[in-house]
């Protein structure tokens, strides 16, 4: 017994070390996106690699550490993964430097494109000699022009110093699609380093079943930041014209507060068949109970380079309605939802009006699509040992 359990410490200590950099990381949730595909990243490659994530310690926006959370230590809340929740008053140069010092990992992971701490800084620790540790960097759809659109002067500044500082020779890139492959080499050149893996999805539950359906009723559900990226101010003006008994949940952090005015200005007149509820902001773990209380899910955003919640929802057996400008594509061939472009508000339309006609039959057909489209990812996508690849 001791034998073997030498041998398994033994095991673990030849594991390669991945450092993984990222400004907001479980338990926060008002990030959205980029936090759910670090964890879902931390979760699948602990089985090969010790990873050590570098992280804040409290959510977007928050003024307060979270509760119960050791912070400014190495802590390790599950076997394989050590976190390090920085306080605003420790976030410095100099610690992230010794961080990496202590760590020596064989790969630096960053996961953001614009940001300070959490990807210049490790840069600059790296620069001006061959690193020891391959840098991988994920833009997180920072670099799609939907984004660059909010603060565009802060941002050129910032991608003419990474020019000029020759940091993208440094970098192994990351892609989450084609689209994002494009808009990294458009910015850094063809002869880029470019990986394209899609994000890694969280588990597949059960089919859970089609929720009840009667044609000429439709329940939708909005779940994501309340930002102008997100683009709920669309659809809700779409809304206006729908004739038929609709009602709109709402779930997301406002990150945005004059945006969210915006928003409920259009609510308060919308007609007396729509009905709008804003549920607030909610931890992932609380969204399946949620979201499986309605009919569709609708995200008419500018620009997702995966979209965790667009997954959740066909897990969960609903159709989509999204823009045509995130990864999920074709989706009314395979009969799991739409993806339309943003300049046909009518298209938008068109689809609310054909899900609030399904009786339950066709709907059960739609769900049941859905969900076999989210288990088609996982099985088609072989993710997981791509990402394998690209760290070794």
């Amino acid at each position: 017994m001791q034998l073997l359990k030498t041998m398994e410490r033994r095991k673990t200590m030849e594991k390669k070390k991945i450092l993984l950099f990222v400004d907001w990381y479980e338990p926060g949730y008002k990030a959205g996106g980029p936090i759910r595909s670090c964890v879902n990243f931390t979760r699948y490659m602990r089985r090969d690699y010790r990873v050590y994530v570098f992280t804040t310690d409290r959510d977007l926006g928050s003024d307060s550490s979270y509760e119960g959370i050791r912070t400014d230590a190495w802590v390790s809340p599950e076997e394989g993964v050590e976190i390090f929740y920085c306080s605003p008053q420790q976030l410095s140069g100099r610690q992230i430097r010794a961080q990496i010092a202590r760590i020596a990992p064989d790969y630096i992971y960053l996961n953001s494109m614009f940001s300070k701490y959490f990807t210049l800084v490790p840069l600059l620790a790296g620069w001006g000699r061959p690193p020891r540790y391959k840098i991988i960097l994920s833009p997180r759809g920072m670099l799609k022009d939907s984004a660059l659109q909010f603060k565009p002067a802060k941002k050129k500044i910032y991608l003419h110093l990474f020019h000029w500082m020759r940091f993208d020779r440094l970098i192994h890139f990351l892609a989450a699609d084609a689209t994002e492959r494009t808009d990294i080499r458009r910015h850094f050149g063809k002869e880029t380093r470019v990986e394209e893996i899609p994000n890694l999805p969280g588990a597949l539950p059960d089919y859970p079943g089609a929720a009840e359906k009667k044609s000429g009723e439709l329940s939708m559900i909005f779940v994501g930041r309340l930002h102008p990226i997100k683009n709920l101010d669309y659809l809700l003006k779409i809304l206006r014209s729908i004739p038929v008994t609709l009602s709109l949940s709402i779930i997301g952090s406002i990150e945005d507060k004059l945006y969210w005015q915006q928003c409920q200005e259009i609510i308060k007149a919308l007609p007396a068949n729509i009905t709008v509820q804003y549920l607030g902001e909610m931890a992932n773990h609380q969204l399946p109970a949620i979201i499986s209380r309605h009919h569709i899910f609708a995200l008419p955003t500018r620009g997702e380079n995966f979209g965790h919640a667009i997954f959740e929802a066909l897990s969960l057996g609903k159709p989509v309605l999204v823009s045509d400008q995130t990864p999920w594509r074709n989706l009314e061939e395979a009969g799991a939802g739409w993806d339309v472009s943003l300049d046909e508000p009518a298209a938008f339309e068109r689809s609310i009006l054909q899900a609030a006609g399904w009786g339950q039959e066709t709907y059960s057909i739609w769900s049941r699509a859905a969900f076999d489209l989210a288990r088609k990812h996982i099985d088609n996508t072989n993710a997981l040992e791509k990402y394998r690849k690209l760290f070794s």
